[in-house]
């Protein structure tokens, strides 16, 4: 099988992001808040779509959520699968918790609210690519996932 020359990171949801990790230039490429509608996420996709491995997060609803705010992110989620499968681009699914298990980031606990949580991921995603200017709480997980499949394609 022939290696892949890109990786796509995405958290999915409408607070989510996209990373793109070239294997040639061994470095992020380009990091976006998740595209707010479904042409725009299926064009960003067409774009980076060649030669091509993506990392999907893999989340359901989360607790406290109310129905038409689940709906809509599964709606959301739906629409990733589709344009990966439409475009054929190899995907591979994954748990937060294998992400931030593997990345050695623990747990959130009960003592921490969810936004000291993802400052933490923030944090960690800043000194994971320092070259990157613009890391926003959007766009940290996606960098995390990045490096999660850069290390599971030993890149």
């Amino acid at each position: 099988m022939e290696k892949k020359t890109k990786i796509i990171a995405i958290d999915p949801g409408e607070n989510g992001g996209i990373a793109i990790y070239s294997t040639e230039l061994s470095s992020v490429t380009d990091v976006i808040k998740m595209p707010s509608t479904p042409q725009d996420v299926l064009l960003y996709l067409t774009v980076n779509k060649e030669n091509t491995i993506c990392y999907l997060e893999k989340v359901g609803g989360m607790p406290g959520q109310g129905g038409s705010a689940m709906f809509n992110f599964g709606k959301g989620y739906g629409h990733l699968e589709m344009a990966l499968l439409a475009l054929q681009i190899p995907t591979v699914t994954i748990t937060p918790q294998s992400w931030q298990k593997a990345l050695q980031l623990g747990t959130r606990g009960k003592d921490m609210s969810k936004t000291e949580w993802k400052n933490k991921l923030k944090a960690k995603a800043q000194q994971l690519f320092p070259y990157i200017k613009k890391i926003t709480l959007a766009t940290s997980d996606a960098l995390l996932i990045c490096e999660y499949a850069r290390i599971k394609e030993k890149l």
